[in-house]
């Protein structure tokens, strides 16, 4: 169980640093007004990844009961 907690954590960290690092290439490629169907499928990339990351964050956090 906590070896695939660690799992979860380290997939969450390598994750957020995938989504800022799109959000730094996809400034850059807004900026330059080049590829639009690259930028397109980069911004698909990042929504992807902030469902991924919503996704572990909740299996991460424990269920409170109320």
């Amino acid at each position: 169980m906590l070896a695939e907690r660690d799992s979860l954590f380290r997939r969450l960290t390598e994750l957020r640093s995938e989504h800022r690092d799109l959000d730094t290439v996809i400034a850059r490629l807004e900026d330059s007004r080049h590829d639009q169907l690259q930028l397109q499928r980069l911004k698909k990339r990042k929504l992807k990844l902030k469902d991924e990351i919503s996704w572990l964050e909740s299996r991460l956090v424990p269920d409170i009961i109320a």
